[in-house]
């Protein structure tokens, strides 16, 4: 499978210290990638260097085989969505123009609103199933529905490689499992999606293919389970993790066992 995005020995300094140091990763389209690790290991480092936020002190990201340093910021944006751990926006916007920013790449500034943009932001809203919510200011939101429409704004976007930090850490249970059937209907259109997820049963349900990010460089990178049952797993978290297979599924119960 050839590369959508892709990370060549990706080192980034924050301040004097390199976070990243020497991250090799990469992704095709409909592919999806499960990112977890401990904390502090780079894993937001990496979604906004992928997204080209945070420039690379050494090493490169390709962008369909070219350097993102070779790409307008707009045909970027057009291309690659970034749906943060946190929503940054103002409060007092409504949460449907929050989505319809997701456009912005596509038509321009100052130029208004196609019958395409309108019919992007209502797919997006319809699919996070936040409608309702359109004409709320995101201040008066819970974190979970502000996530929401965090991930609204990512999907109007349309991009072809969706990059998410940490989606489901304010989301109910319900609206978790909606979340992820969203993130396959997205693959399963053509779209290259990463998620940094902290909940590692989670992770490995999901995708079937899992990253583990440890000390700033990929220390393992392949099926969920195995990486997750790995040694350089047991390293990083400090636990070894055991899955047992479920008698009548395919899915797994994860045991963590602390080293002694």
């Amino acid at each position: 499978m050839s590369a959508v995005i892709e990370a060549r020995g990706l080192v980034v300094d924050r301040g004097r210290r390199s976070v990243l140091r020497g991250v090799d990763l990469a992704l095709g389209a409909g592919e999806a990638l499960s990112l977890v690790g401990p904390n502090a290991a780079g894993k937001s480092t990496l979604v906004r260097a992928l997204a080209g936020l945070l420039p690379a002190a050494r090493g490169e990201v390709l962008l369909q085989g070219r350097p993102l340093a070779g790409w307008a910021r707009s045909a970027l944006a057009q291309r690659v969505a970034l749906v943060a751990a946190e929503d940054e926006a103002p409060d007092r916007i409504a949460v449907g123009d929050r989505v319809a920013l997701g456009r912005y790449p596509h038509r321009g500034a100052l130029a208004p609103m196609t019958g395409e943009d309108r019919t992007a932001v209502a797919r997006a809203l319809r699919q996070t199933e936040i409608e309702h919510l359109a004409r709320r200011p995101l201040g008066t939101l819970s974190a979970g529905e502000r996530q929401l429409a965090s991930l609204a704004r990512g999907l109007a976007q349309e991009p072809s490689v969706l990059l998410l930090d940490e989606p489901a850490s304010h989301l109910d249970v319900r609206h978790q499992l909606h979340l992820f059937r969203i993130l396959d209907d997205v693959r399963q259109r053509g779209v290259a999606v990463l998620a940094v997820i902290h909940d590692l049963p989670r992770a490995a349900a999901w995708a079937p293919r899992l990253a583990l990010l440890a000390e700033g460089r990929i220390a393992a990178d392949g099926p969920s389970a195995e990486v997750l049952e790995s040694e350089a797993a047991e390293r990083a978290f400090g636990v070894a993790i055991r899955g047992v297979p479920v008698v009548d599924g395919p899915e797994r119960l994860w045991r963590f066992e602390e080293k002694s």
